[in-house]
């Protein structure tokens, strides 16, 4: 979690509240299902073409979301959905 600055979230605010930020991180746990082994086996053997996006392992990811309300410099009140992470799973 960071405590920052709205502006610093890069989203082109002009705002100085500050707001909590919520994200997910960290290793995940590596179980291979079938599926897992099965697609190995056929990129090692060359029967699938090479995937520039093909990650063999897990992240730790977003589930839930919640959105975040804040009054910019000119008193104006604005909604972020889904801006902070409210659940992290493990995907992929």
């Amino acid at each position: 979690m960071f405590v920052l600055q709205v502006r610093d979230l890069g989203l082109g605010y002009d705002s100085d509240e500050t707001v909590l930020f919520k994200y997910c991180s960290g290793v995940c746990p590596r179980v291979p299902s079938n599926h897992d082994l099965t697609l190995t086996n056929l990129r090692l053997s060359g029967a699938l073409p090479p995937a520039e996006t093909w990650h063999p392992t897990p992240c730790c990811r977003p589930i839930r979301h919640e959105d975040m309300a804040f009054l910019d410099n000119t008193h104006r009140w604005h909604k972020v959905e889904k801006l902070s992470a409210s659940a992290c799973s493990c995907v992929g």
